[in-house]
């Protein structure tokens, strides 16, 4: 009698930019022949199961590739426009929202505020008059508070800004996006394709909600172009999806990895497989206010993402499983550039990655499977520090 063949999971984080990790790795498991029965995606890792299952045969990592190479810019493009190509803001609906803003009697109530402007004038000569308050915090408090809140002007132009019927920097879902008209939906639900689960947060429903490929699933919503943004929809940055009335944003901001319901739905898997993408390490100090938004995001999702990863083995252990869980180094050297040349390096470093963890493959259950050091797998390697700079040698020697 043979023996039952292997049944794999793959769980591919979110992470942004530093998806080439992931396209890396899976390049290596396919060319090691390793495939896998169950995705399990979140965020951009949605984006890269769904893309990698839509694909011709034999072409899935090149089809992947060059999907996400067009989301990204050239480095010399992106040098002064640090913004991937699919960031585009909703100008159209900028300039109605603005103009429906405008002609609504309502948002022109409370620009004028008397006992506002009478403190903030006293509040500007006692600072005009007293020297030793003469400092840059007092001086960036005095014109916030006692110049800009008070003038009717700028409370007008700022409530438009923050006030108006927009809600995200940039929007992803359109009805007739050629960006999401490129990808075969309908390929997903072929005969023979794996089943296919991400995730989004139904702010209406305070849930998170799953979606598949596979009909008839109770709970599941299907995947479409619609989920795929809500999937992608971080608050703030991407303006929230709607779905049958309800709003959704990024799920990964719940589970940044996606294990809800893996088990449940596959209790017979013998490995997972997970692509963390981030991790802290890969946070540098920030020296402009585009880094400091990176950080705001991905500081919160690279510790998230960890303590997933954590808790699912935990649960395992807890349950007895003998799955084995096989996690697949992150690299450190990854930035958050959406360039082409963080790509290209995110994903040699995916790829290394991936090779070094089948070195030690299979693993014993629950145990973590890839764990290279320098020797076995250079790429991952911290660069060396720098030499100490020798002491000039004073005048007098």
């Amino acid at each position: 009698m043979s023996e039952r063949p292997v049944k794999r999971a793959i769980a591919l984080a979110g992470g942004g930019p530093a998806v080439g990790i992931s396209i890396g790795a899976l390049k290596a498991l396919k060319r090691a022949n390793i495939t896998f029965d169950v995705w399990s995606c979140s965020c951009v890792g949605s984006w890269l199961g769904v893309v990698y299952n839509q694909a011709d045969p034999g072409t899935e990592v090149e089809t992947a590739t060059q999907f996400f190479k067009d989301i990204f810019r050239p480095d010399e493009e992106y040098e002064r426009f640090p913004i991937a190509n699919v960031f585009a803001p909703d100008f159209v609906g900028l300039v109605n929202d603005s103009v429906n803003f405008t002609l609504n009697p309502k948002n022109y109530a409370n620009l004028v505020v008397p006992e506002a402007i009478k403190k903030a004038s006293d509040d500007l000569l006692r600072f005009a008059t007293n020297p030793s308050q003469w400092s840059i915090a007092n001086f960036n408090s005095t014109l916030l508070n006692d110049v800009l809140a008070v003038n009717p002007v700028t409370r007008f132009l700022t409530s438009m800004i923050f006030l108006s019927a927009n809600n995200g920097l940039s929007k992803l879902y359109y009805p007739n996006s050629s960006f999401l008209e490129s990808i075969k939906f309908d390929r997903l639900y072929q005969p023979g394709k794996p089943p296919i689960y991400f995730n989004a947060y139904n702010l209406t429903k305070k849930k998170l909600q799953m979606f598949t490929n596979k009909k008839g699933h109770p709970g599941y919503l299907p995947i479409t172009p619609e989920s795929i943004c809500a999937n992608s929809a971080l608050p703030y940055i991407v303006a929230p999806v709607t779905i049958d009335g309800d709003m959704y944003c990024e799920g990964a901001t719940i589970d940044t990895v996606n294990f809800e319901h893996l088990m449940e739905n596959h209790p017979d898997l013998d490995e997972v497989w997970v692509s963390r993408i981030l991790d802290r390490k890969q946070v540098r100090p920030a020296e402009t206010l585009y880094q400091s938004m990176n950080n705001l995001v991905m500081l919160f999702a690279s510790t998230t993402s960890e303590d997933d990863v954590k808790l699912f083995k935990y649960k395992m252990r807890e349950q007895n499983s003998k799955v084995r869980v096989i996690e697949i180094h992150v690299s450190h050297q990854t930035n958050y550039d959406w360039t082409w040349s963080n790509l290209e390096r995110s994903m040699a470093h995916g790829e290394a990655a991936a090779e070094a963890a089948l070195k030690h493959y299979p693993p014993p259950p629950l145990e973590l499977a890839c764990q290279p050091t320098p020797a076995a797998c250079p790429l991952l390697a911290s660069p060396p520090p720098p030499p100490a700079k020798k002491p000039k040698p004073k005048a007098d020697e």
